[in-house]
């Protein structure tokens, strides 16, 4: 399956987005910006992985 989420550099480190919308990702109401690159990446394959599992939920 694609890949739903990547990361982007934005101001203050790195920013994970959805693919399908172009919108930084937001997890338990805090936008996922300014993070380390393995932060970002972890969380990254964490959203992959629920979503390759068939989970549509929106983490919001």
């Amino acid at each position: 399956m694609a890949a739903q989420f990547d990361l982007r550099r934005d101001a203050a480190g790195w920013a994970v987005f959805d693919r399908w919308t172009g919108k930084t990702v937001i997890v338990e109401r805090v936008l996922q910006e300014g993070l380390t690159w393995e932060e970002a990446s972890d969380v990254v394959r964490r959203l992959q992985s629920r979503s390759d599992d068939g989970d549509r939920r929106i983490l919001q």
